[in-house]
């Protein structure tokens, strides 16, 4: 989860700039700081946080596109609750997946924020 301290302080700077918009892109390139011991520790963080995303988006895609729509001839060969199973990959299965995926991304960013002391 995201620190207290930085959403407050981005809700900060959000409310007293006159242009919000800007206010946001400063906090995504870094100008504003988590409550992080040193860079070492928020360079570590983000970088675990970052190859979480891109293993969890792998997942994503390759459900989604790979068996809903590359594999999905070869899928629909086997019947899932009476439906082909590239169909219900294609209609139900992606989305499923989503969701556990959003599960799986909370839990594991829980225990990261943990590790590197930044829970709430």
């Amino acid at each position: 989860m995201v620190s207290i301290q930085y959403v407050t302080s981005v809700a900060k700077l959000v409310s007293e700039d006159k242009k919000p918009l800007i206010a946001i892109l400063r906090c995504l390139k870094g100008k504003t700081k988590m409550a992080f011991k040193d860079e070492e520790q928020a360079k570590a963080y983000w970088a675990e946080n970052i190859s979480l995303l891109f293993k969890l988006l792998a997942v994503w895609f390759i459900v989604s596109f790979g068996f809903g729509i590359l594999l999905v001839d070869v899928l629909n060969e086997v019947r899932f609750f009476g439906f082909k199973l590239g169909f219900w990959f294609a209609q139900q299965g992606a989305i499923y997946t989503f969701v556990a995926l959003i599960f799986v991304y909370v839990f594991k960013m829980n225990t990261l924020d943990k590790k590197y002391g930044v829970d709430e």
